[in-house]
């Protein structure tokens, strides 16, 4: 497949994410919640006027080229209110997205794209934006429970349910290139042998139906920005299908272009920090610059790979964060 095209500049806008955190001291590359909100207007700090954390993620990713600046959404985060609260808080320009992707079939990524979506169109004069979705993401899905039962989760609507909101859902496997410059994966081999996907997870293709196992969540995808003469940033949402594998198919991709960075949740919490050892090892393999690991990366993760690779490589997310790297 042919590579996007480069840009001269990314903007990451940090929306919705599990931390909050405005005090600990970023790199010259990174501004804080606070120092955005005072950008934006905020003239006295108080608990209304700052940003709201929450078990998900949502990044608004605006790269410029020859001048020319595109938008795009990755992810919605896992409610409304969210959204509808951060966004406006961050001066989000809303107006300026011209197409969202849904990583993956999880509430926590998608619960908020029905407001998103609407605060798109509310602020483009009602043009429908593009969705870009994986036809695996529509079956029930659930985890299993210690006593044998299921908790199930909230389902993802499905495409005729996107469309009424007024997106304009792309239900596809194949890889795309969105806002001119951005890369969506197509489905991520497994390479690792310890990258196992998410250990518990069920899915049923109807109500009356049995529950299967569901554990490597074969619609993850993975997008990917070419900072020109620096590298690819990879922002992997979940990294259920594991980090160092999602690395792997990046590489395998663009092959002429050095991995820079990788940013996202990297899901090493939970049943998934028995791989720390091999995932943080693995990682030193792929010659990035930064690692900017976010939501449901885990705190014994972080630690991991920042005593690993140090302050100046580990840069964690946090909600209202603004990443800006150039060329």
């Amino acid at each position: 497949m042919q590579a996007p095209r480069p840009v001269d500049r990314i903007e990451i806008t940090v929306l919705v994410d599990n931390v909050t955190d405005t005090l600990s001291s970023t790199p010259s590359f990174v501004t804080r919640e606070w120092v955005r909100l005072q950008r934006v207007g905020m003239k006295r700090s108080s608990g209304a006027a700052i940003c709201c954390a929450n078990h998900g993620l949502s990044l608004v990713i605006a790269v410029e080229a020859d001048g020319e600046r595109r938008t795009m959404l990755f992810d919605g985060g896992p409610v409304d209110y969210a959204v509808e609260r951060n966004g406006p808080r961050l001066g989000v320009d809303f107006g300026a997205i011209e197409a969202v992707v849904l990583s993956h079939g999880h509430w926590d990524h998608a619960g908020g794209l029905p407001k998103a979506i609407g605060m798109v169109r509310a602020a483009n004069g009602g043009q429908a934006v593009p969705l870009y979705l994986h036809p695996g993401m529509f079956r029930e899905r659930g985890s299993r429970q210690p006593d044998g039962g299921v908790l199930p989760m909230d389902r993802v609507p499905q495409p005729a349910d996107w469309a009424a909101m007024g997106a304009a859902p792309v239900v596809t496997t194949q890889p795309a290139v969105v806002a001119g410059h951005v890369l969506v994966s197509g489905e991520i081999p497994r390479v690792t042998e310890y990258e196992v996907g998410l250990p518990g997870q069920v899915c049923r293709v109807s109500d009356d139906a049995p529950w299967q196992a569901d554990e490597w969540l074969a619609d993850e995808r993975f997008i990917a920005v070419h900072l020109r003469g620096k590298g690819l940033i990879v922002f992997s949402a979940c990294s259920h299908c594991g980090i160092v594998n999602v690395l792997h198919e990046a590489r395998r991709l663009m092959p002429d272009i050095p991995l820079l960075a990788a940013m996202g949740g990297f899901h090493l919490s939970g049943t998934n920090e028995r791989v720390i050892p091999q995932t943080v090892a693995d990682l030193g393999g792929f010659g990035l610059r930064w690692l900017f690991p976010s939501h449901c990366t885990g705190w014994r993760a972080l630690n991991a790979l920042e005593r690993a690779y140090g302050e100046a490589v580990v840069v964690p997310g946090a909600v209202g964060k603004t990443f800006l790297l150039e060329a």
